[in-house]
Parts: C-alpha cells; sequence; structure tokens
C-alpha cells in the first residue's frame, strides 16, 4: 500500500541566501529555479524543505512553521550550533537568523532562518504530551516554584517566547516561599540563563550570586552544576 507524503513550502526574501544558509546544516539542493518564478527544494536525510519566493517578506513579522522528526537532537543541536558559529562567530541566540537552546533532556530545539521560518527539530520519540498547554496533569509540579519552573519551559521551548518566560520566573523568583530551596535554585538558574539570552548579562550575574547565597546541601549543588556551567559558559559567551 502506497502511503501519503507532504512537504512544506517556506516563503523566503532571497533563495541565494536560503540556500547557503541550509547548505551549512547539511541540506542539499536538489532543484532550483530563479524564473519564472524563484523556487527551489532542499534535502536532508529525507527531509524535503521546498522554498518560494515573495517580494517585500519581513522576516521579523514571519511566522511559518514546519516540523521535522529526527532521530535525536543534542548531536544535531550542536552540529547546527558549530554551523552558526562558524558563520556568524558565534551562536545567535535572539533576531534572525538564530537557534533555540538545548538542554539535557529536551527533546525538540527550533532554528529561525533568514526569513523568519521557524523549522522545529524533533525527536521521533518525544514523551507523549510533552508540549501540551494543559499544565493540571498528574505528573505537573506541585509547588508554586515548581510550576512556574513547567511554565516558563513550555513558553521557552515551544512558544519561543523568551519574554514571557523570564517573566513567570521574575515573579516566583520574588515570592519568599513556594517550593523547596532546590526548586529555587533551579528558578535563579533558569532565570539567568533568560537573562543572559535577553542581554541582560547584569541580570544574569545577580540571579548566579542569589544562587551563591542559598543554603543548599553539597549534593544539591552538585546536582546544579552542569546546568551552572551551562549559565556561565552561554554567560562568557555573550559578554
Amino acid at each position: 500500500m502506497n502511503s501519503d507524503s507532504s512537504i512544506p513550502a517556506l516563503p523566503c526574501v532571497e533563495l541565494g541566501t536560503t540556500l547557503e544558509f541550509y547548505a551549512r546544516l547539511g541540506f542539499k539542493t536538489t532543484y532550483q529555479q530563479r524564473a519564472p518564478n524563484p523556487y527551489a527544494a532542499m534535502n536532508r536525510n529525507g527531509a524535503e524543505l521546498h522554498f518560494f519566493g515573495v517580494k517585500g517578506l519581513d522576516p521579523a513579522a514571519a511566522y511559518s512553521v514546519c516540523l521535522i522528526i529526527v532521530s535525536e537532537v543534542e548531536t544535531l543541536h550542536e552540529q547546527f550550533s558549530a554551523a552558526f558559529r562558524q558563520a556568524y562567530g558565534k551562536v545567535p541566540l535572539r533576531g534572525v537568523p538564530r537557534i533555540t537552546r538545548m538542554k539535557k533532556g529536551q527533546s525538540r530545539f527550533t532554528v529561525v532562518d533568514p526569513n523568519g521560518n521557524s523549522v522545529m527539530f524533533i525527536r521521533k520519540d518525544e514523551p507523549e504530551g510533552y508540549g501540551d498547554d494543559d499544565m493540571d496533569t498528574e505528573d505537573s509540579p506541585a509547588t508554586a516554584l515548581g510550576k512556574a519552573l513547567e511554565a516558563a519551559r513550555r513558553l521557552r521551548d515551544f512558544k519561543a517566547d523568551d519574554e514571557a518566560a523570564a517573566k513567570v520566573l521574575d515573579g516566583a523568583v520574588k515570592k519568599a516561599s513556594g517550593g523547596t530551596m532546590l526548586e529555587r535554585a533551579r528558578v535563579l538558574l533558569a532565570s539567568a540563563e533568560l537573562a543572559v539570552v535577553l542581554s541582560e548579562q547584569g541580570r544574569a550575574r545577580e540571579r548566579l550570586r542569589e544562587l551563591e547565597a542559598l543554603k543548599l546541601s553539597a549534593s544539591e549543588r552538585a546536582s546544579l552544576s552542569e546546568e551552572r556551567a551551562a549559565v556561565q559558559k552561554l554567560l562568557g559567551a555573550e559578554s
């Protein structure tokens, strides 16, 4: 029995720039025409993307989205980040183009191309319900701090709304209680990461100082070491 298939066609400002961008990520051009209308097709490991020219397209106002299901995401994110670093001298986290961050255990990330198109790379065995907006499940955090972390994660990873995620965490930080000391530490780290991305390095360093002042056990601090190192690395790269 033959199976159906679909191929997304995304708008672009200029074919040459678009093809060059995706070539850095391992896509190969399989078809291209300049007239009568700009159009091109690209392929990477069986995933196809087509592009058509649109006059007057504003990348900052674009909202086209495409999902690509892949076998794994962490190594892929590292490869794409290296390609960004080679092309732009750094890994762009804001503006157009950009790539979202990856945390350990995360099952998706997004690349925003020079045209403003968002291409999400999702691990095929992503847990069911991972991106749902419904927060009232059996696995939902019970504390206010835990709920803030979860809400910020969804805003950051699924809606690409760093500003809204930062506001949620800032509100949680201002509350004197609402969870365990370890949860507060994780909120501070998540807030510090978002502050760096939002070009608020001073606030990021303030959050890290607040983290150091918390009364945590040695084992709790050890459990945060990898995440803290990632924030410090990001802070150093953006300084």
